[in-house]
């Protein structure tokens, strides 16, 4: 028997607290989210990450109309990929905690072509304004690792979801990250640093025990690592935005935030570059519950 224990628990996003900017969208300043734009923009269309949302959207196998809720979706750059997908015909729906993403979203959506496949909504992942049952798809790409609760997160989604609805999950586990640095400790220190910028580095790690509890049975899962050797690749577009975002957090000041980044660079640029972290996906079904 699955019991709701988050339901009415009153979890909001903005009880974050903490270094985990990208989870804390909804009061940064201008600055810090044009340049979490321009990573999320960049790593989205990176051709790992096209990578991974074929392979889920390929996975769920769509075979109607079903309507796909992108939730957590920052600039929309999940929503406006499977927007372009011929075996998307249902009605999608892009939702962000952020003002500021959500009208970047709908001006690329227009740019690109797509405005009309996709309805973008200002909203907060723990409490969704839209009818339980809504949706046959729950999209979290990059989400529960920011959030409060990811507990009350995949509940809330499991209230959205139709009966046999399905939900697709994914995420770094941000622990497994690691930068090499010229220093002693080849980087170790400020691996440690940068940890802390990440609301649930782990939760990765217990998404099948969160999902069986949330009321949901794994479908399918896949895992990757995201690897740059000699060259920054995947992780050049987050060299610029730690320029930012370190002082920001709090985790170093200017000055040595871009000491930190110049070397980066230049071990790039001398293809002496390193940088690793884990992904996974999970798509697990809705259970009725009993």
């Amino acid at each position: 028997m699955f019991t709701s224990t988050y339901w009415n628990s009153m979890v909001s996003q903005t009880q974050l607290t903490g270094q985990d900017l990208f989870g804390r969208t909804f009061d940064m300043d201008e600055q810090s989210l044009e340049v979490m734009a321009a990573r999320l923009e960049a790593r989205g269309k990176h051709a790992f990450f096209s990578q991974v949302i074929d392979d889920y959207m390929n996975a769920l196998a769509l075979s109607r109309d079903e309507t796909i809720l992108d939730l957590g979706c920052g600039t929309g750059v999940v929503a406006r990929t499977i927007a372009r997908r011929g075996d998307v015909k249902g009605r999608i729906v892009a939702m962000d905690i952020s003002p500021y993403l959500i009208g970047l979203g709908k001006r690329f959506a227009s740019e690109e072509g797509v405005a009309g496949r996709i309805d973008f909504l200002t909203g907060d992942a723990h409490s969704v304004i839209e009818p339980e049952g809504k949706f046959d798809v729950v999209v979290m790409h990059t989400l529960v690792s920011h959030v409060v609760d990811p507990a009350a997160v995949i509940e809330e989604a499991r209230r959205l979801l139709r009966p046999q609805g399905r939900i697709v999950i994914f995420d770094g586990d941000f622990a497994s990250r690691v930068c090499a640095t010229d220093a002693p400790d080849g980087g170790a220190e400020m691996d440690r640093l940068i940890l802390r910028m990440t609301a649930q580095s782990t939760v990765m790690r217990q998404m099948p025990r969160l999902l069986a509890k949330g009321g949901f049975e794994l479908a399918w899962s896949r895992g990757y690592v995201a690897a740059d050797i000699g060259r920054a690749d995947f992780f050049s577009s987050i060299l610029p935005a730690f320029r930012v975002l370190l002082p920001k957090a709090g985790v170093m000041p200017e000055a040595d935030a871009n000491e930190f980044v110049d070397k980066l660079e230049l071990a790039s640029r001398n293809n002496e570059f390193f940088a690793s972290c884990n992904f996974y996906t999970y798509m697990a079904r809705r259970l009725d519950r009993q």
